[in-house]
């Protein structure tokens, strides 16, 4: 029988939590904004988070004029359907099946990972470990 360990079980319980607090937001976002549905892996990551931080920019500003029983502008233009070429990102210009190999190998890496791991499981555990106790 494996030993009780309070800091993988607390980073377990964190861990959860936050997993379906983002998988609501992204499906919220994804659900209004067909740009958030489509693959990001040839965008540089300026751009995908430019895009995230404007979608929910307008989605907050949607659910504030609809909380108040207004809506100034039209947001239809905004949400799923059919895309209009003006919603659409360009690609980079240029990618390299070596970047992206390398990129792949190092997501992967199962020692970062797991000094990761360790890492975040240890911050865990020093701000939220004694409010259990």
């Amino acid at each position: 029988m494996a030993d009780f360990d309070p800091r993988g079980e607390l980073f377990a319980e964190r861990q959860e939590s936050t997993r379906k607090d983002v998988e609501r937001a992204f499906g919220v976002l994804q659900s209004r904004f067909t740009i958030v549905k489509n693959p990001a892996v040839l965008w540089d990551k300026e751009k995908i988070g430019k895009i995230m931080r404007t979608c929910v920019i307008l989605h907050n500003m949607i659910v504030e004029n609809k909380r108040h029983g207004y809506a100034q502008i039209d947001t239809s233009e905004f949400e799923s359907g059919e895309s209009s070429r003006s919603s659409k990102v360009k690609m980079r210009e240029s990618i390299h099946v070596g970047d992206m190999l390398g990129i792949r190998r190092e997501v992967r890496d199962t020692e970062k990972h797991d000094r990761l791991k360790a890492d975040l499981m240890e911050n865990i555990w020093q701000k939220f470990g004694s409010e259990d106790e």
